[in-house]
């Protein structure tokens, strides 16, 4: 029987979704597969960001998005397989976006910002309680920088604000998942929550002149 979310749980799902991001599942590329794609597209480093987002924004709106996922089902986490699944998409995106920029995804600092981008505007106050000021570009120099106590800080309060956000319209709304059936998962992402998410993974992985 699963659990009621809590932050621990939170960053379990997190650790799988981004686990199997990296991998990859059957039918659907792995981030670093995605990113490829699109930075094989014409135009600058940003424009090819942005055709990612808007290519996940669309699908977000599409029924049956987020499907062939009972996989997930037999993870040993007491998570609802739906709320590992919808993790998975996000992370996903937001990690191709961190790939596009030149970051390395094995890095477990690079880990712990693309988890604080799921807390879409909320993710400034996360670094700056970790103390990343506001309004810092993060490049790899600084992103070098990020002690381990600093991580475990922002992994720590990423889970308390995901799971805050839960039962309000927020950067992930886990209250409006629907169960499983038949090994499919209906219902798609928040148009709008995924347009925010990758916007605040644009601004934090990829300079606005970088091309």
């Amino acid at each position: 029987m699963a659990e009621k979310p809590t932050p621990s749980l939170i960053r379990k799902a997190l650790d799988i979704a981004y686990e199997k991001a990296l991998q990859g599942l059957p039918g659907l590329d792995s981030a670093e597969e995605m990113a490829r794609q699109y930075l094989n597209q014409k135009g600058s480093l940003r424009d090819k960001a942005n055709s990612l987002i808007r290519w996940q924004v669309v699908k977000a709106g599409s029924s049956g998005f987020i499907t062939g996922l009972g996989g997930f089902a037999t993870l040993p986490v007491t998570l609802p397989a739906n709320l590992v699944s919808v993790l998975y998409f996000q992370v996903r995106m937001i990690a191709a976006i961190a790939y596009m920029g030149g970051y390395d995804l094995r890095d477990d600092r690079v880990k712990s910002l693309v988890y604080v981008c799921l807390a879409g505007n909320m993710a400034k106050d996360i670094l700056q309680e970790a103390g990343i000021s506001a309004g810092t570009r993060l490049t790899s120099q600084l992103i070098g920088r990020i002690s381990e106590s600093t991580i475990k800080a922002i992994n720590q309060k990423t889970g308390i604000v995901l799971v805050t956000k839960s039962g309000s319209r927020g950067s992930i709304n886990l209250s409006r998942l629907v169960p499983v059936a038949g090994g499919l998962i209906g219902g798609t992402f928040d148009v709008v929550t995924t347009r925010i998410i990758g916007k605040i993974a644009l601004r934090t992985f990829i300079a606005e002149k970088q091309d």
